[in-house]
Protein backbone atom coordinates (compact mmCIF):
# COMPACT_ATOMS: atom_id res chain seq x y z
CA UNK A 1 0.00 0.00 0.00
CA UNK A 2 1.34 3.43 -0.99
CA UNK A 3 0.50 6.72 0.73
CA UNK A 4 0.02 10.04 -1.04
CA UNK A 5 -0.07 13.39 0.76
CA UNK A 6 -1.95 16.39 -0.57
CA UNK A 7 -1.51 19.93 0.77
CA UNK A 8 -4.04 22.63 -0.21
CA UNK A 9 -2.84 26.18 0.50
CA UNK A 10 -5.67 28.64 1.17
CA UNK A 11 -5.68 32.19 2.43
CA UNK A 12 -7.28 31.18 5.73
CA UNK A 13 -6.49 27.48 6.15
CA UNK A 14 -4.07 24.85 4.91
CA UNK A 15 -6.01 21.64 4.34
CA UNK A 16 -4.24 18.32 4.00
CA UNK A 17 -5.27 14.77 3.20
CA UNK A 18 -3.53 11.42 2.96
CA UNK A 19 -4.64 8.86 0.40
CA UNK A 20 -3.76 5.19 0.22
CA UNK A 21 -3.50 3.30 -3.04
CA UNK A 22 -3.27 -0.37 -3.81
CA UNK A 23 -2.98 -0.63 -7.55
CA UNK A 24 -5.90 1.37 -8.92
CA UNK A 25 -7.86 1.23 -5.65
CA UNK A 26 -7.86 4.57 -3.79
CA UNK A 27 -9.11 5.54 -0.35
CA UNK A 28 -8.79 8.54 1.97
CA UNK A 29 -6.85 7.66 5.14
CA UNK A 30 -7.66 10.98 6.79
CA UNK A 31 -7.76 14.76 6.49
CA UNK A 32 -7.22 17.79 8.70
CA UNK A 33 -6.34 21.48 8.56
CA UNK A 34 -4.42 24.23 10.30
CA UNK A 35 -4.48 28.01 10.02
CA UNK A 36 -2.40 29.51 7.23
CA UNK A 37 -1.44 32.66 9.18
CA UNK A 38 -0.85 34.28 5.80
CA UNK A 39 -0.34 37.76 7.28
CA UNK A 40 3.13 36.64 8.48
CA UNK A 41 4.45 36.26 4.93
CA UNK A 42 5.79 33.58 2.58
CA UNK A 43 8.46 32.04 4.82
CA UNK A 44 6.00 31.60 7.68
CA UNK A 45 3.31 30.18 5.38
CA UNK A 46 5.86 27.73 3.99
CA UNK A 47 6.72 26.65 7.51
CA UNK A 48 3.03 26.04 8.15
CA UNK A 49 2.91 23.83 5.03
CA UNK A 50 5.87 21.86 6.39
CA UNK A 51 4.11 21.54 9.76
CA UNK A 52 1.00 20.23 7.99
CA UNK A 53 3.13 17.61 6.22
CA UNK A 54 4.69 16.62 9.52
CA UNK A 55 1.26 16.32 11.17
CA UNK A 56 0.06 14.12 8.33
CA UNK A 57 3.10 11.84 8.67
CA UNK A 58 2.56 11.52 12.41
CA UNK A 59 -1.11 10.66 11.89
CA UNK A 60 -0.99 8.36 8.87
CA UNK A 61 2.61 7.43 8.10
CA UNK A 62 5.29 8.56 5.66
CA UNK A 63 4.00 9.53 2.20
CA UNK A 64 5.38 8.06 -1.00
CA UNK A 65 4.46 11.22 -2.90
CA UNK A 66 3.50 14.81 -2.08
CA UNK A 67 1.32 17.21 -4.07
CA UNK A 68 0.80 20.89 -3.27
CA UNK A 69 -2.21 22.87 -4.51
CA UNK A 70 -1.81 26.66 -4.61
CA UNK A 71 -4.30 29.48 -5.31
CA UNK A 72 -2.65 31.28 -8.19
CA UNK A 73 -0.09 31.23 -10.97
CA UNK A 74 3.32 29.60 -10.77
CA UNK A 75 6.27 28.74 -12.96
CA UNK A 76 5.91 25.02 -13.59
CA UNK A 77 9.55 24.71 -14.66
CA UNK A 78 11.21 25.94 -11.46
CA UNK A 79 8.42 25.82 -8.84
CA UNK A 80 8.36 29.55 -8.14
CA UNK A 81 5.28 31.68 -7.59
CA UNK A 82 4.20 34.25 -10.16
CA UNK A 83 0.97 35.56 -8.61
CA UNK A 84 -1.04 34.82 -5.48
CA UNK A 85 -3.99 37.26 -5.72
CA UNK A 86 -5.36 36.61 -2.23
CA UNK A 87 -2.25 35.98 -0.09
CA UNK A 88 -0.33 39.00 1.24
CA UNK A 89 3.43 39.26 1.02
CA UNK A 90 6.29 39.17 -1.46
CA UNK A 91 5.28 36.00 -3.28
CA UNK A 92 6.45 36.85 -6.81
CA UNK A 93 9.46 34.67 -7.59
CA UNK A 94 9.22 32.84 -4.27
CA UNK A 95 10.71 29.29 -4.57
CA UNK A 96 7.89 27.50 -2.79
CA UNK A 97 8.69 24.00 -4.10
CA UNK A 98 12.37 24.18 -3.09
CA UNK A 99 11.45 25.56 0.34
CA UNK A 100 8.85 22.87 1.08
CA UNK A 101 11.10 20.12 -0.27
CA UNK A 102 13.88 21.25 2.07
CA UNK A 103 11.46 21.00 4.99
CA UNK A 104 10.28 17.47 4.15
CA UNK A 105 13.69 15.89 3.76
CA UNK A 106 14.16 16.58 0.05
CA UNK A 107 11.16 14.57 -1.13
CA UNK A 108 9.78 15.77 -4.47
CA UNK A 109 6.75 18.08 -4.28
CA UNK A 110 4.44 18.28 -7.33
CA UNK A 111 2.85 21.71 -7.74
CA UNK A 112 -0.67 22.22 -9.09
CA UNK A 113 -3.27 24.99 -9.17
CA UNK A 114 -5.92 24.45 -6.48
CA UNK A 115 -8.87 24.44 -8.90
CA UNK A 116 -7.11 21.97 -11.16
CA UNK A 117 -6.60 19.82 -8.06
CA UNK A 118 -10.34 20.08 -7.30
CA UNK A 119 -11.07 18.97 -10.87
CA UNK A 120 -8.79 15.95 -10.57
CA UNK A 121 -10.31 14.94 -7.23
CA UNK A 122 -13.91 15.10 -8.43
CA UNK A 123 -12.94 13.15 -11.56
CA UNK A 124 -11.05 10.36 -9.81
CA UNK A 125 -13.01 10.02 -6.56
CA UNK A 126 -16.02 12.34 -6.62
CA UNK A 127 -18.97 13.43 -8.72
CA UNK A 128 -17.38 12.54 -12.06
CA UNK A 129 -15.84 9.18 -11.09
CA UNK A 130 -15.53 6.96 -14.16
CA UNK A 131 -15.79 9.81 -16.67
CA UNK A 132 -13.05 10.30 -19.26
CA UNK A 133 -13.92 13.92 -20.09
CA UNK A 134 -14.83 16.38 -17.35
CA UNK A 135 -15.07 20.15 -16.97
CA UNK A 136 -15.23 21.86 -13.56
CA UNK A 137 -16.14 25.41 -12.58
CA UNK A 138 -15.35 26.59 -9.03
CA UNK A 139 -17.45 29.63 -8.11
CA UNK A 140 -16.05 31.71 -5.27
CA UNK A 141 -14.32 35.07 -4.81
CA UNK A 142 -13.18 34.49 -8.37
CA UNK A 143 -13.90 31.59 -10.69
CA UNK A 144 -11.47 28.76 -11.21
CA UNK A 145 -11.76 25.59 -13.18
CA UNK A 146 -10.15 22.68 -14.87
CA UNK A 147 -10.49 20.08 -17.62
CA UNK A 148 -9.87 16.36 -17.77
CA UNK A 149 -9.61 15.12 -21.36
CA UNK A 150 -9.21 11.45 -22.23
CA UNK A 151 -8.70 10.69 -18.56
CA UNK A 152 -5.87 13.14 -17.92
CA UNK A 153 -5.87 16.55 -16.29
CA UNK A 154 -4.98 19.09 -18.96
CA UNK A 155 -2.93 22.03 -17.75
CA UNK A 156 -1.01 23.02 -20.87
CA UNK A 157 2.65 23.62 -21.55
CA UNK A 158 2.95 26.38 -18.94
CA UNK A 159 0.27 25.21 -16.52
CA UNK A 160 -2.32 27.82 -17.52
CA UNK A 161 -4.91 25.71 -19.34
CA UNK A 162 -8.19 25.61 -17.45
CA UNK A 163 -8.53 29.25 -16.35
CA UNK A 164 -12.24 29.01 -17.07
CA UNK A 165 -13.11 32.11 -15.08
CA UNK A 166 -11.67 34.14 -17.94
CA UNK A 167 -13.86 32.76 -20.67
CA UNK A 168 -15.39 35.88 -22.22
CA UNK A 169 -19.19 35.76 -22.27
CA UNK A 170 -19.78 39.42 -23.16
CA UNK A 171 -17.07 41.39 -24.99
CA UNK A 172 -18.75 44.65 -23.90
CA UNK A 173 -19.16 43.54 -20.29
CA UNK A 174 -17.58 44.77 -17.04
CA UNK A 175 -13.84 45.15 -16.61
CA UNK A 176 -12.29 42.03 -15.08
CA UNK A 177 -9.29 41.96 -12.76
CA UNK A 178 -7.35 40.32 -15.60
CA UNK A 179 -7.67 43.53 -17.65
CA UNK A 180 -10.23 42.30 -20.19
CA UNK A 181 -13.96 42.89 -20.35
CA UNK A 182 -16.83 40.45 -19.88
CA UNK A 183 -15.11 37.40 -18.36
CA UNK A 184 -17.53 34.98 -16.70
CA UNK A 185 -15.86 35.91 -13.39
CA UNK A 186 -17.37 39.39 -13.65
CA UNK A 187 -20.88 37.91 -13.74
CA UNK A 188 -20.91 34.69 -11.73
CA UNK A 189 -18.43 35.04 -8.87
CA UNK A 190 -19.40 35.97 -5.31
CA UNK A 191 -19.43 39.78 -5.45
CA UNK A 192 -21.48 40.17 -8.65
CA UNK A 193 -24.00 37.60 -7.45
CA UNK A 194 -24.54 39.48 -4.18
CA UNK A 195 -24.70 42.81 -6.03
CA UNK A 196 -27.27 41.56 -8.54
CA UNK A 197 -29.42 40.40 -5.60
CA UNK A 198 -29.01 43.71 -3.71
CA UNK A 199 -27.60 41.73 -0.78
CA UNK A 200 -24.41 42.02 1.29
CA UNK A 201 -23.15 38.48 0.73
CA UNK A 202 -23.86 35.48 -1.51
CA UNK A 203 -25.28 33.65 1.51
CA UNK A 204 -27.75 36.51 2.02
CA UNK A 205 -28.62 36.36 -1.68
CA UNK A 206 -29.33 32.64 -1.49
CA UNK A 207 -31.44 33.08 1.65
CA UNK A 208 -33.44 35.84 -0.02
CA UNK A 209 -33.99 33.72 -3.14
CA UNK A 210 -35.15 30.77 -1.04
CA UNK A 211 -37.62 33.13 0.67
CA UNK A 212 -39.01 34.08 -2.74
CA UNK A 213 -37.43 37.53 -3.10
CA UNK A 214 -37.95 38.55 -6.74
CA UNK A 215 -34.68 40.49 -7.06
CA UNK A 216 -32.62 37.60 -5.63
CA UNK A 217 -34.37 35.11 -7.92
CA UNK A 218 -33.58 37.35 -10.87
CA UNK A 219 -29.94 37.43 -9.73
CA UNK A 220 -29.81 33.64 -9.82
CA UNK A 221 -31.32 33.70 -13.32
CA UNK A 222 -28.69 36.22 -14.46
CA UNK A 223 -25.76 34.25 -13.02
CA UNK A 224 -27.13 31.02 -14.47
CA UNK A 225 -27.60 32.58 -17.89
CA UNK A 226 -23.99 33.69 -18.18
CA UNK A 227 -22.75 30.39 -16.78
CA UNK A 228 -24.90 28.65 -19.37
CA UNK A 229 -23.01 30.49 -22.11
CA UNK A 230 -19.63 29.49 -20.67
CA UNK A 231 -20.64 25.87 -20.10
CA UNK A 232 -22.20 25.57 -23.55
CA UNK A 233 -18.93 26.79 -25.06
CA UNK A 234 -16.93 24.22 -23.08
CA UNK A 235 -19.31 21.47 -24.16
CA UNK A 236 -18.80 22.49 -27.78
CA UNK A 237 -15.02 22.46 -27.33
CA UNK A 238 -14.53 19.39 -25.11
CA UNK A 239 -17.79 17.41 -25.02
CA UNK A 240 -17.47 16.39 -21.36
CA UNK A 241 -19.67 13.64 -20.00
CA UNK A 242 -19.99 15.63 -16.79
CA UNK A 243 -19.73 19.29 -15.79
CA UNK A 244 -19.12 19.82 -12.06
CA UNK A 245 -20.14 23.16 -10.50
CA UNK A 246 -18.45 23.76 -7.13
CA UNK A 247 -17.54 26.59 -4.80
CA UNK A 248 -19.52 28.60 -2.29
CA UNK A 249 -22.13 29.95 -4.71
CA UNK A 250 -23.04 26.41 -5.76
CA UNK A 251 -24.49 25.98 -2.27
CA UNK A 252 -27.56 27.70 -3.67
CA UNK A 253 -28.50 24.15 -4.63
CA UNK A 254 -31.32 23.30 -7.00
CA UNK A 255 -32.40 26.94 -7.40
CA UNK A 256 -29.12 27.67 -9.15
CA UNK A 257 -28.33 24.25 -10.63
CA UNK A 258 -31.67 23.86 -12.38
CA UNK A 259 -31.35 27.37 -13.80
CA UNK A 260 -27.81 26.57 -15.04
CA UNK A 261 -29.02 23.36 -16.69
CA UNK A 262 -31.87 25.19 -18.43
CA UNK A 263 -29.59 27.97 -19.67
CA UNK A 264 -26.95 25.53 -20.91
CA UNK A 265 -29.54 23.53 -22.83
CA UNK A 266 -30.79 26.77 -24.37
CA UNK A 267 -27.35 27.85 -25.59
CA UNK A 268 -25.99 24.41 -26.53
CA UNK A 269 -27.74 23.33 -29.71
CA UNK A 270 -25.17 20.97 -31.25
CA UNK A 271 -24.97 18.44 -28.41
CA UNK A 272 -28.10 16.69 -27.05
CA UNK A 273 -28.74 17.33 -23.34
CA UNK A 274 -28.66 13.60 -22.55
CA UNK A 275 -25.01 13.42 -23.63
CA UNK A 276 -23.80 15.28 -20.53
CA UNK A 277 -24.74 15.94 -16.90
CA UNK A 278 -24.30 19.13 -14.87
CA UNK A 279 -23.78 18.21 -11.20
CA UNK A 280 -22.51 19.44 -7.84
CA UNK A 281 -19.33 18.05 -6.22
CA UNK A 282 -19.36 15.26 -3.64
CA UNK A 283 -15.97 15.40 -1.88
CA UNK A 284 -16.61 18.40 0.35
CA UNK A 285 -14.10 20.98 1.66
CA UNK A 286 -11.06 18.68 1.36
CA UNK A 287 -11.44 18.09 -2.39
CA UNK A 288 -8.48 20.34 -3.15
CA UNK A 289 -6.21 18.44 -0.77
CA UNK A 290 -7.40 15.11 -2.19
CA UNK A 291 -6.71 16.41 -5.70
CA UNK A 292 -3.22 17.58 -4.72
CA UNK A 293 -2.52 14.09 -3.35
CA UNK A 294 -3.74 12.56 -6.61
CA UNK A 295 -1.56 14.97 -8.59
CA UNK A 296 1.49 13.94 -6.57
CA UNK A 297 0.63 10.26 -7.06
CA UNK A 298 0.19 10.60 -10.81
CA UNK A 299 3.46 12.49 -11.14
CA UNK A 300 5.15 9.77 -9.09
CA UNK A 301 3.77 7.17 -11.50
CA UNK A 302 4.88 9.01 -14.67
Amino acid sequence: MARHLGLDLGGTNIKFAMLSSDGESLSILGSDSLETESHDGPDHVTQRLIEAAQMAEQNWGSPDSIGLGVPGFFNADDGTIELFPNLPGAWRGYPIVAKVMAGVGGQHVALVNDCRAFTLAETRMGAATGCRNVVCFVLGTGIGGGMVIDGRLRYGRHGRAGELGHLIVDANGPLCGCGRHGCIETYASAAPFARFAHQATPADAVAAAEAGDAVALEAIATVADYLGIAIANMITACLPERVVIGGGIAQAGDLLMNAIREATHRYQITVPPDWYDIVTPTLGPFAGAVGAALWGREHDMD
